[in-house]
C-alpha cells in the first residue's frame, strides 16, 4: 500500500461529514441507487469477444460524486472512520484488507485491517493490545442480510500498518504488518468470535520477520503464500508443521521459504537441445532474517508485491510498481507444477495503474483494486479475455482496499482507504460457477494486454517445454536467453 498518498484529507473528511444528510444517511441507513443519469465509461473500454461474459457494461456517474457503478447495481455505506461503534469508540482510520466469513442467520462476518502506525487521530483502541502505543489492528463487523450493520468491534490492537493478510480455512484471519520498526513485522491470527484473546497479541514468528503485505493457503494441503510489500520484495512459502488447518495449528511453527529460479540439469535429455531447464525452487531461510536470507540465496527480486489470493489450484499475486512503465503485473503460481506465470504486465494507466488488493470472483472472475493516480478503480478480467471496470472512486484520490465477497456471492464489500469508508454493494452478479473459477486459472491473458515477448523468448519456450507465461515471467527476472 502507498501509504503516504492516502493519509487522511481533512478537507475530504469535512467533505464527506457535511454530506451526511445527502450521501452518508442514505448510504448507512437506506440505499444509492445508480439507475440513472449520464453513462460513462471509465478509461478502460471493455474488450471485445465474440462471445461468453463481458463484465457488467459502462460505470454510470453517482449524482453524489462517491462511487461509479454499472447501471443495476447499488451501494450502502456501512461503516466510516470517527463514527462511534456501539461501545462508544469511534471507527479507527486507515482500511484495509478484509475477510468475509458465515455468520449466525444468514449474516456475513467482516474482519478488518487498519494501516494505522504509532500515532493516529482514530486509533485502533483494543483492552489488550500487543504493543502499546502501537495505533493499528483490526475490527470485525457484523451485516446482516439486508446489508445494514449490526455490531462493530476490535478484534485485536496493539500492532503496526496491518495492511492485507488472508483467511484461514477455519474462520480465523491472519492480519499482517507491512513494517520492520521498533520490532513489529509479523503475522498475527484474529479469530472474530473471540476478540482480543491471547492468540491476537502473539506474532507467528515463524511467517517471518518483513513487511509483510498479504498471503494465501492452498487448502489442499495447508501451505501459505506470502507476499513482502518492500524494496526488493520475494515471494515466501510457509509449510506449517501442523497441516491439519484447525484452530491453533500455526501457532506449533513450520518452515518458512522463498522463490528462486533454479537451473536444472537434463542429462537425460538429447544432447543436441539444451544442457539447461529452468524452474522454481524454494530455499529455506531464517524466519528471523528471512529477506536478507532470500537475498544471500539469490532469490527472485520483486519490486514491490500486493495482493494474493488462491483459488482452484492457482495461487495469484500482482507486483504493483513493476514492468517498464512501473504500473504493474499480475502472476499466477502453479503449486502442482511448480510453474511461475507472467499473466499481466501494464503498459497504460488506462488499462490499469498499480495493481494492489485482488480476488477471484464467485463466477471467476478476477478483480484487481488499483493504488494509483488520480481516481483508481476496480478492474475485473474474464476467463474469455474481456477487461473492464467495476467501480471507480470519484470522490477522492484514495486507494481501494480489501475487496471481498460475501459468503452467499451476493454482496460485494470494500474499502475506500481514506477518508475511511467500508462498502455494501449488489446488484445483478453472476452466479457463483467452480468450473469458470477453474478457468480462470489456466485461461490466457487478454491478447493486447499479455505479455510483450520475442521471438527469441518464443523459440527459447518452445525449446525449454515451457509456456510463454512461464519463460516472460522468468526472463523478467534475470533467466539468460540461450
Amino acid at each position: 500500500m502507498n501509504l503516504g498518498k492516502n493519509e487522511l484529507n481533512r478537507r475530504d473528511f469535512l467533505k464527506v461529514g457535511g454530506m451526511s444528510t445527502v450521501a452518508l444517511t442514505l448510504g448507512a441507513t437506506g440505499v444509492l441507487s445508480l439507475t440513472g443519469g449520464n453513462e460513462s465509461l471509465a478509461a478502460s473500454n471493455s474488450r471485445k469477444v465474440s462471445s461468453g461474459f463481458r463484465g457488467y457494461g459502462p460505470l454510470v456517474k453517482d449524482p453524489n460524486g462517491i462511487l461509479d457503478l454499472p447501471r443495476g447495481f447499488q451501494y450502502r455505506i456501512i461503516s466510516k472512520t470517527g463514527d462511534p461503534m456501539p461501545n462508544g469508540d469511534l471507527v479507527p482510520a486507515m482500511l484495509d484488507g478484509m475477510a468475509a466469513f458465515k455468520g449466525d442467520k444468514n449474516t456475513t462476518i467482516l474482519v478488518r485491517n487498519h494501516e494505522n502506525s504509532t500515532n493516529s487521530q482514530y486509533p485502533v483502541n483494543g483492552k489488550n493490545p500487543w504493543s502499546n502505543g502501537a495505533a493499528g489492528g483490526t475490527t470485525a463487523l457484523i451485516v446482516g442480510p439486508d446489508r445494514n450493520l449490526i455490531d462493530e468491534y476490535v478484534t485485536s490492537s496493539g500492532t503496526i500498518r496491518n495492511c492485507a493478510g488472508g483467511p484461514t480455512t477455519w474462520g480465523t484471519w491472519l492480519t499482517c504488518e507491512e513494517t520492520r520498526n521498533m520490532g513489529h513485522g509479523f503475522v498475527f491470527e484474529v479469530n472474530p468470535l473471540d476478540p482480543e484473546n491471547e492468540m491476537s497479541k502473539t506474532p507467528i514468528r515463524d511467517m517471518g520477520y518483513f513487511s509483510h503485505e498479504a498471503c494465501a493457503v492452498d487448502p489442499s494441503n495447508g501451505i501459505w503464500y506470502l507476499t513482502e510489500d518492500d524494496n526488493p520484495s520475494f515471494l515466501y512459502r510457509f509449510t506449517p508443521h501442523d497441516r491439519s488447518q484447525k484452530l491453533g495449528s500455526l501457532q506449533k511453527g513450520g518452515i518458512l521459504e522463498a522463490a528462486a529460479i533454479d537451473e536444472i540439469s537434463t542429462t537425460t535429455s538429447n544432447q543436441l537441445n539444451s544442457s539447461q531447464k529452468f524452474g522454481i525452487v524454494w530455499k529455506q531461510l531464517n524466519p528471523e532474517r528471512a529477506q536478507q536470507d532470500a537475498k544471500d540465496l539469490g532469490c527472485i527480486q520483486f519490486s514491490r508485491l500486493e495482493g494474493a489470493w488462491f483459488s482452484a489450484g492457482t495461487f495469484w499475486f500482482d507486483d504493483t510498481s513493476a514492468g517498464s512503465k512501473d504500473l504493474g503485473r499480475v502472476y499466477r503460481y502453479f503449486p502442482a507444477t511448480n510453474t511461475l506465470e507472467l499473466f499481466y504486465e501494464s503498459t497504460d494507466k488506462n488499462d490499469l495503474e498499480m495493481p494492489d488488493n485482488i480476488t477471484i470472483t464467485p463466477w471467476g472472475d478476477l478483480w484487481i483494486a488499483e493504488d494509483g493516480g488520480g481516481n483508481d478503480r476496480i478492474i475485473g478480467m474474464t476467463p474469455e479475455g474481456v477487461v473492464y471496470p467495476f467501480a471507480e472512486n470519484q470522490f477522492n484520490g484514495s486507494e481501494f482496499a480489501g475487496p471481498v465477497f460475501s459468503p452467499d456471492g451476493n454482496t460485494f464489500f470494500v474499502n475506500m482507504q481514506t477518508p475511511g469508508l467500508t462498502f455494501a454493494i449488489w446488484g445483478p452478479f453472476a452466479r457463483r460457477n467452480a468450473a469458470r473459477q477453474r478457468a480462470m486459472g489456466h485461461a490466457a491473458p487478454p491478447a493486447d494486454l499479455a505479455p510483450a515477448v520475442s521471438n527469441k523468448l518464443t523459440a527459447f519456450a518452445e525449446e525449454q517445454g515451457m509456456s510463454i507465461l512461464e519463460a516472460a515471467a522468468l526472463e523478467r527476472h534475470g533467466m539468460p536467453i540461450l
